[in-house]
């Protein structure tokens, strides 16, 4: 049976934005999420090619990657409270003013991580102001995204929610783009010693340059209609999560699980697969990098071509069709990985992307519509967080340890599988949204 506490459908206005404003508010929702998510999967990248050495020396090489993959997996947990806690005053302020807010957040988190001294240096108060650092990071990124969402969704016309929603979604690929290019960059011109010594540090200080941009860029975007409405008539609920919470948890929980593919499916490219390829198969990290690399750059052309799509054919035939990709790709990534072949590691990363890309895409906008104004930026992202935490933080961690286990890179495939079954079967229980009214407050 469906779940759903969406507002009716009605009317809407039919165009909430003109073109030219719409096209800065979808350049300054990338620019923002890529800067997020760029400082995100920077961490990431480093987890797997640098933290083991660098700040768990002294642990057997598969106990130092699980560890450093476990402070990798604590920002999916401060996600969830930063979801909540940014949520609360989106939905009370507004947007915009959180959103600035978490992108200074999480470019001064990130800078730090660049200066952080190594375990020789600190022992192990080294790791442990690491994994600080990530959990602030993790409160800022669980602002940041449902913010972004918003921006683009509600000042968008209705036939096209789902194609500006994408454009938001461009942030994962691009950030995980220019967080690889960065380590591509830097592991062609330095030695592997001076990698570890410091030029790790690059990209993460790095990123406040990126941070000065998005920043600019934010400043001149106004609020969203939707929010600008119930603040003129002072709708706004006293505490978002607990009407959130009682009014709407099976829909976050449901958009929780239906989202969990989509992380499951990309940190087995971005983090394990990285791990898998140079450790188990023998390719150089420049060569991993660069297949992540290309990768990304397929996706961010795919994004908005699916996000257009479900404008058409609505959200949920087109994310369905990308969860069963997935799971259909499970199998073929690891086999053409272990052809030991650039083309076959490409070939097998090009299609678990495309896959990823008509799952991830849509899903942004979906979320968003399952939601009234007045919660709307609470319950968008307490659901995508959680989602993070059953798929993308659980992913590295589970495939290091299958790995380990079996011996076998496709064993992983059974993980994918699984998860791909479990957020299908969630998204089938929630209605479609593509009609619906976001300026509805309830």
């Amino acid at each position: 049976m469906a779940t759903t506490t969406t507002p009716s459908i009605v009317a809407e206005p039919p165009a909430v934005a003109e073109p030219h404003r719409m096209r800065r508010i979808a350049i300054a929702s990338v620019i923002g999420t890529t800067v997020e998510w760029y400082d995100l999967f920077v961490f990431a990248t480093a987890s797997a090619l640098v933290f083991n050495k660098v700040f768990f020396p002294s642990f057997d090489p598969l106990v130092g990657t699980l560890l450093a993959f476990g402070t990798f997996a604590s920002a999916y947990l401060a996600r969830i409270v930063g979801a909540a806690l940014f949520g609360h005053f989106g939905d009370r302020l507004g947007r915009k003013s959180m959103l600035l807010f978490s992108l200074v957040l999480m470019g001064v988190a990130t800078f730090a991580i660049g200066l952080l001294p190594n375990y020789a240096a600190i022992g192990i108060w080294a790791p442990i102001l690491l994994l600080s650092l990530r959990v602030v990071q993790g409160l800022a990124l669980g602002g940041e995204w449902g913010g972004a969402v918003l921006m683009a969704v509600e000042h968008a016309p209705r036939h096209q929610r789902g194609l500006y929603g994408s454009w938001v979604q461009i942030g994962v690929p691009a950030g995980t783009l220019l967080a690889n290019l960065v380590f591509l960059l830097i592991n062609a011109v330095l030695p592997a010693e001076d990698m570890l010594a410091w030029g790790w540090r690059i990209p993460f200080l790095a990123s406040i340059l990126l941070v000065l941009v998005g920043g600019y860029i934010r400043l001149n975007v106004s609020e969203t209609p939707s929010f600008a409405k119930v603040k003129r008539a002072s709708e706004q609920v006293k505490v978002p999560f607990a009407e959130l919470m009682r009014k709407s948890w099976k829909t976050v929980v449901l958009g929780g699980v239906a989202t969990m593919s989509t992380g499951s499916s990309f940190n087995l490219i971005v983090a394990f697969g990285l791990s898998y390829g140079t450790q188990n198969l023998g390719f150089t990290r420049n060569t991993m990098l660069a297949i992540v690399l290309l990768s990304c750059a397929a996706c961010v052309a795919l994004l908005p071509f699916f996000g257009w799509l479900s404008d058409r054919w609505g959200r949920r035939p087109v994310i369905v069709g990308g969860i069963l990709a997935e799971a259909l790709v499970a199998f073929p990534l690891f086999w053409l990985m272990d052809t030991k072949t650039f083309a076959g590691a490409l070939a097998g990363y090009l299609l678990m992307m495309m896959a990823f890309a008509a799952n991830y895409g849509p899903i942004a906008t979906f979320l968003a519509e399952l939601f009234g104004t007045r919660v709307r930026y609470s319950g968008l992202s307490i659901a995508y967080m959680l989602s993070g935490v059953l798929g993308s933080a659980a992913t590295p961690f589970v495939t290091t340890w299958l790995l380990a286990a079996t011996g076998q890179g496709s064993s992983v495939a059974w993980y994918m599988i699984g998860s791909a079954v479990l957020s299908a079967g969630a998204l089938m229980l929630l209605v479609e949204t593509v009609r619906r009214d976001l300026t509805d407050a309830s």
